[in-house]
Order: C-alpha cells, then sequence, then structure tokens
C-alpha cells in the first residue's frame, strides 16, 4: 500500500489503526504527503512520528473505540482486514484480532482481506464469511511473535506479591504482555479453577491451562472458555488458538465493557504504567508532554474490577520502582503534561518489587506513606520530603 501510493502520488490518506506489528513505512516522514497515520493505541513503530507530528492519535477508552464508526463520528472507505482462508462454508476467521475490526467492517464501504494460511482459526466474533469481501488478496506468512522473556528478578518478585496476596483460587483475570504479566501467570501453578476475562493475553496462559489451573468453570457468564478480543505472542500461542473452541474471541466493546468486567466473580485485573504520583495518580499514556502508546483497556477493567457486583473485585497497577536510568516510578507530583489514565479515586492496589501499597479509604497522608513504603530505598527520603512539602504534613499510615 505504502509503495503504490508513494509511486502514484496518491494524497492524504487516512489511515485508522490499533496497535500494529512491523515496520510501519506509512509512517515515515517523506511518507507524509500520502499518508496520514491516526492511532487508537500507539505503538512503537508510529510513536517517533506521533512525537514529531507527522502522525497523530485518539485518546479514547478501549471499549469506546467501536462507537467512532458505528455513530458515524469516523466514516471508513476501506477496511484492511487479516483473515484465514475460508472453511468449506465460506467463513473466514480474523483470528487474533477481533477488538473493533468487526464495526470498521460493518461500516466501510468497502472491505479488503489479506488471506493467510498462518493465521489461527478463531471462534465467537471472529467469523466473516468470504462473500462479505470486496477484495481477497492471499499472502501466506507467519504472523509477527514477541518471544518470551523471562522475567528479572524485580519482575519476578512484583509477579510473587501479586501471585501469593491478591489472586485468590476461581479469580477471573485480565493481564496484558510483558514480563510482570508473565511472572504473575508463572507463580500461579497452584491455584484452582482461574478465569480468563482479558482484552488480550499471551503465553503465559498456555501453560496454566495445560496443568489445570485454568478452567474457567467459577465464571458466570462463558463458563469453561476463555474470553480475549486480540492477542499477540509467540507461535505455541497461536498454536494453542487455533481450532480451540475452548477460546471465544469477541468484540471489544463488550470484552472491554466495564459493566460486563463487574460481573466477573473476584475480577482481578493487572495493568502496568510509566510513573504514579505519591496521591496515586495513574500516569500510563504520555512521558509529560510526548504521547507514548494510549489508553488501552487500563481503565476498562481498572473501573469494572473496582465496581465489581461481588465487592472482590482487585484494580492492581503493577511497575518496577525505578525506570532503566535509575529514576523513581513513584513521584512527588507527575511529569508536566503527563496523562492521568487512571484518577487516584480509583487506584487500589499498586505494586512494585518493594511490596503492595492498598490505598482504598486512605487518606493524601496515609497513600503517600503507603506508596513511598513501596518506592525504591534510594528515593525514599527525598519522597518523604517531596510529600511534606505538597501535602504541608508528613506521610503516615
Amino acid at each position: 500500500m505504502t509503495e503504490y501510493g508513494a509511486r502514484c502520488d496518491v494524497r492524504n490518506v487516512r489511515l485508522f489503526h490499533m496497535h500494529l506489528e512491523g515496520e510501519a513505512s506509512f509512517a515515515k516522514p517523506e511518507n507524509a504527503k500520502h499518508f496520514r497515520s491516526i492511532s487508537f493505541f500507539i505503538g512503537g513503530n508510529v510513536r517517533p512520528a506521533v512525537q514529531t507530528g507527522h502522525a497523530d492519535c485518539i485518546p479514547i477508552f478501549l471499549h469506546e473505540i467501536p462507537r467512532v464508526f458505528n455513530e458515524g463520528y469516523i466514516k471508513p472507505d476501506i477496511a484492511l482486514i487479516h483473515v484465514t482462508p475460508p472453511d468449506h462454508h465460506g467463513y473466514c476467521s480474523l483470528g487474533t484480532s477481533v477488538d473493533c475490526v468487526r464495526s470498521a467492517v460493518s461500516n466501510s464501504t468497502r472491505i479488503v482481506a489479506l488471506v493467510n494460511k498462518y493465521m489461527p482459526r478463531t471462534f465467537g466474533d471472529a467469523i466473516i464469511h468470504i462473500s462479505h469481501l470486496d477484495f481477497a488478496v492471499e499472502h501466506h506468512k507467519p504472523l509477527p511473535v514477541h518471544p518470551v522473556k523471562p522475567p528479572s528478578k524485580e519482575e519476578q518478585q512484583i509477579g510473587k506479591y501479586i501471585a501469593e496476596n491478591l489472586v485468590v483460587d476461581g479469580a477471573t483475570l485480565q493481564m496484558g504482555i510483558g514480563s510482570i504479566p508473565d511472572a504473575v501467570l508463572s507463580l500461579l501453578t497452584s491455584h484452582q479453577n482461574l478465569g480468563i476475562h482479558s482484552e488480550m493475553f499471551s503465553d503465559g496462559v498456555v501453560e496454566l491451562v495445560k496443568k489445570g489451573c485454568i478452567t474457567n468453570n467459577r465464571k458466570t457468564m462463558h463458563k469453561g472458555r476463555i474470553v480475549g478480543s486480540f492477542c499477540v505472542g509467540s507461535e505455541k500461542l497461536y498454536d494453542f488458538m487455533n481450532n480451540n473452541p475452548f477460546i471465544e474471541m469477541l468484540v471489544v466493546d463488550y470484552v472491554n465493557d466495564p459493566k460486563i468486567i463487574a460481573k466477573q466473580p473476584n475480577m482481578t485485573a493487572i495493568n502496568s504504567c510509566i510513573e504514579v504520583d505519591i496521591t496515586g495518580q495513574i500516569c500510563s499514556d504520555s512521558i509529560g508532554t510526548r504521547m507514548y502508546s494510549g489508553f488501552g483497556g487500563q481503565l476498562d477493567f481498572i473501573m469494572g474490577a473496582a465496581l465489581s457486583e461481588d465487592r472482590q473485585g482487585k484494580p492492581i497497577i503493577a511497575l518496577q520502582s525505578v525506570t532503566s536510568k535509575g529514576e523513581s516510578k513513584i513521584q512527588p507530583v507527575l511529569k508536566s503534561g503527563a496523562g492521568v489514565v487512571t484518577n487516584r479515586a480509583v487506584a487500589r492496589y499498586v505494586v512494585t518489587e518493594y511490596g503492595i501499597a492498598s490505598l482504598f479509604g486512605k487518606s493524601l497522608q496515609q497513600r503517600s506513606y503507603e506508596l513511598i513504603q513501596i518506592a525504591h530505598p534510594d528515593h525514599r527520603e527525598a519522597l518523604e520530603k517531596a510529600a511534606f512539602a505538597r501535602l504541608k504534613m508528613m506521610p503516615a499510615p
């Protein structure tokens, strides 16, 4: 598409997309007159373009992205989708990415499909009949993979705190991709009857299913099924997903609806962030004024777990205490221009390798104390002084 657009001097094409894998050549400065990337969630491949003004983004809850198409805020001319080859009934599958694709497809003038035999066939809302496709192009290529990296000792400790103190038997889990979620999952091998209701899941789930720890039997909705909306991981994950009736891939305006999330038993939502201030404000989408990612599903699940109908929900923010440069991720105030994705009223548990800060019902004085206790020891004294300067009182339990 990018090569054709540049060669034929096509101008002002707007590309609305979620996180994308691989090279995003359309977002390079030399293609700015041809294509304008507009992200619902910023991936690393378009981040430089967003930060230099060659691309843009839409701040939005993940569960509300389909509304953008369904209610006509954006009217796509063409939906570019990625599907399996059709089965003997003529049905293709959207495979690893259902999320907001169905709403885009339903509201586009034309549907163009990349047909790939390496895409795993999944069920739920993933099915689309070949008669709905206007154009189809065969391109058989293995999917992008995210290799599983062993967690650092800090990430392993964070996982240990969460697994041993916050995840109970029968819990319904939401967690994203990365070393901390994988560390949590690797330490749940003694748990029973866990369930998955998550906008995405990755490799750590596969082993827990094989060990019989994830059964989804305690869920009251989609009992006995993993519920997801999109996935990225290794070949092992894609093989596990392929033709597996244990998995339902559903639209993101359902999976991430806080009202649906709140109905899940013992809903335990584990998310990460960029920084936290001493009052419990969570910045997850920017570094100061520089946009970094997006809202994603964090607040969907944090709110859903916080408002859980069984009052057993656990909204968790997990992060290492310091950046790779040694800067504290727990700060007196957020960086100037930083975006608050999860506000201080809904923040419940914050976990670092130094422990768990429980914030619900705590005053600013108590919150600052809890958060400073889980900050890196090298930064605690400075944080106490800064907390006193900000709050006009010393942090105290």
